[in-house]
C-alpha cells in the first residue's frame, strides 16, 4: 500500500496525516521487518497502529453516515474532498478531453481503482484480527444516531457506489471528473452552508477526518443542520418573497442580481425566507456563508476564498445594524461597492435589519451647522445613509396584520397539531391570549404559540 501512495501526484496529500497514509505506514514497517509482527511487541504496536486508524474511519463514518463498504467509502471522501488543479479544474470547466494533468490523474486513479479492490487478509492474519474487513461489510448506521451530514452522505456514497462498477481508470476518471462538474469538490462541493472562524494556528487539523475547510487564517465550518423550511411553507409576505426570489434566480442564471437587504419588524420571517433559499437552490449550486458583523474586517478574505468556485455564494448577514460609536459598517461598505477590487459575479451580499438605514441618526445629523466639531453635518447623514444605499433591493417585512397573524396560527396548527385545528375560534382565541403576552403580533409569536400547543399534547 504505501508503495502505491508513493505513485500519487496530484492526489499526494493524501500521503501525510490520513488514515490512508497510517495505514499505508504499517504494511511498510511490516516489508522492511518481516519479523516484526511475529514478536509480541512488533504485533502489538502494529495491531494498535490498525486499531486506530480503524477508529478514525468509525468516527467519519458516524459523523458522515458511511455504511456497507466503510473503506471504499472513505476513498470516495478522499476524491471528493482534495483540492488540486485537476479537481479544481473539472469543478469549473469539466475534464478536458487532452491535457497533462489529465493523463497525471489517470496514473492516479489507477491506485484509487488499486485501494478500492484492495485485499487486508494477510495482514489481519499476521496480527491476528478482523477489524479491517469487518468495515468492508458495516451495518447501516441509523441515521438517528450518528452527527449525520445527510448531503455529504448521500454524494459521499453514490461516488462510492459508482467506484465499485469501474473496470479500469478510465471509468475512473470519467466518473470522478463528471461528479466533480456537477457537485464540486471539497467542502463546498459537499455542504451548503458554512460558518467562518480564525484558525487556530496551535492546532494541528487532518482535512480528511475533520470538518472544517482552511483558507490562510480563516476556516470555513459547515453547518450541518442548515434550516430546513422552504419558502413555499413561510405564510404570507407573497410579494416580499416574490422579490427575493427573482433577485435570487437572477443571480443563479448569472443575470445582474443585486444585494439585498431585508428590513423591518422583528419575528416576520426576514431570516428565515433568506434560509428557506438553501431548501429550494443548493442543488442548483448555491452556498451560503454566514457572518457577524465582528468578522467584517474579515469580509475581503472570505471573497478572495470562494470568488473562483463554481458556486453561487450569498454572504448572509443576520440583525445587522450598527449603534453611533461602532464603525465596523465601513469594512462592509468597502467590500460591497466602493473598493479597488471590483465584487465578484458568484458572489451577492444578503443581511437582515430591524432599521431600514442600518446605523442609528440622531435628529443632530440633520441639523446644517457646526455640532461636535464637524462643520458639515449633511455630510455626516449622507455617511450614515450610505450603507443602505449600497444594498440594490430593499425589501420591506411589516409586521403582519391581526387577519394575517390568524392565517399564519391556523396554517401552522393545520400542519403540526390538526386535532387542536379543528375548533378554529378556541384556536385563535387562545393565540391572541398568547401575542398579548409575548410580544405583540408576528409570525415568530405565531411559531412559538403553535410550538407550546404542539408540546404540551
Amino acid at each position: 500500500m504505501h508503495r502505491l501512495l508513493a505513485r500519487l501526484v496530484l492526489y499526494s496529500d493524501l500521503t501525510h496525516g490520513t488514515i490512508l497514509a497510517d495505514l499505508a505506514d504499517v504494511y511498510r514497517q511490516r516489508e522492511e521487518d518481516p519479523q516484526l509482527a511475529a514478536s509480541p511487541q512488533g504485533r502489538t504496536r502494529l495491531l494498535a497502529q490498525v486499531n486506530s486508524c480503524a477508529k478514525r474511519l468509525l468516527d467519519l463514518a458516524t459523523t458522515y453516515g458511511f455504511n456497507r463498504d466503510l473503506w471504499r467509502d472513505y476513498l470516495a471522501f478522499c476524491l471528493l474532498t482534495c483540492e488540486n488543479s485537476f479537481s479544481l479544474t473539472a469543478e469549473r470547466r469539466g475534464a478536458w478531453e487532452y491535457g497533462t494533468v489529465n493523463d497525471v490523474a489517470r496514473q492516479d486513479f489507477e491506485v484509487f481503482l488499486a485501494l478500492v479492490r484492495w485485499d487486508f487478509t494477510d495482514l489481519q492474519q499476521d496480527l491476528g484480527t478482523d477489524v479491517l474487513t469487518s468495515l468492508r461489510s458495516w451495518q447501516s448506521i441509523p441515521k438517528e444516531r450518528s452527527n449525520y451530514f445527510g448531503g455529504v452522505s448521500g454524494r459521499v456514497r453514490a461516488l462510492s457506489d459508482a467506484l465499485a462498477e469501474c473496470q479500469d481508470a478510465k471509468q475512473v476518471f470519467d466518473l470522478v471528473s463528471t461528479t466533480y462538474r456537477q457537485n464540486g469538490v471539497g467542502l463546498f462541493g459537499l455542504n451548503d452552508a458554512f460558518r467562518i472562524r480564525r484558525l487556530d494556528t496551535t492546532q494541528q487539523r487532518d482535512a480528511y477526518t475533520q470538518a472544517a475547510y482552511s483558507v490562510g487564517a480563516l476556516e470555513f465550518v459547515p453547518v450541518n443542520n442548515a434550516h430546513p423550511v422552504r419558502l413555499s411553507e413561510l405564510v404570507g409576505y407573497d410579494l416580499q418573497k416574490e422579490r427575493l426570489v427573482a433577485n435570487t434566480e437572477a443571480f443563479l442564471d448569472g443575470r445582474p442580481a443585486n444585494n439585498v437587504l431585508l428590513y423591518g419588524d422583528a419575528g416576520t420571517g426576514k431570516s428565515t425566507s433568506v434560509k428557506a433559499l438553501l431548501g429550494e437552490y443548493a442543488d442548483r449550486g448555491l452556498r451560503m456563508v454566514e457572518i457577524y458583523k465582528y468578522q467584517f474586517r474579515d469580509l475581503s478574505r472570505v471573497i478572495e476564498a470562494i470568488k473562483h468556485r463554481n458556486y453561487r455564494f450569498i454572504i448572509f448577514i443576520d440583525d445587522l445594524s450598527f449603534e453611533e460609536n461602532e464603525v465596523e459598517y465601513k469594512f462592509l461598505k468597502a467590500v460591497i461597492e466602493g473598493g479597488v477590487e471590483s465584487r465578484p459575479e458568484n458572489v451577492l451580499i444578503y443581511a437582515t435589519s430591524n432599521r431600514r438605514h442600518l446605523v442609528r441618526e440622531n435628529w443632530s445629523d440633520r441639523a446644517d451647522m457646526e455640532h461636535d466639531g464637524d462643520i458639515h453635518r449633511s455630510d455626516t447623514m449622507e455617511e450614515k445613509l450610505s450603507l443602505a444605499a449600497r444594498f440594490g433591493v430593499a425589501i420591506n417585512y411589516s409586521a403582519p396584520s391581526p387577519e394575517l397573524y390568524h392565517e399564519i396560527v391556523l396554517e401552522l396548527a393545520a400542519r403540526e397539531i390538526p386535532e387542536q385545528a379543528a375548533d378554529e375560534k378556541a384556536l385563535l382565541k387562545l393565540a391572541d391570549r398568547w401575542e398579548i403576552r409575548h410580544g405583540g403580533i408576528s409570525g415568530r409569536t405565531a411559531r412559538q404559540f403553535i410550538d407550546y400547543l404542539a408540546g404540551g399534547k
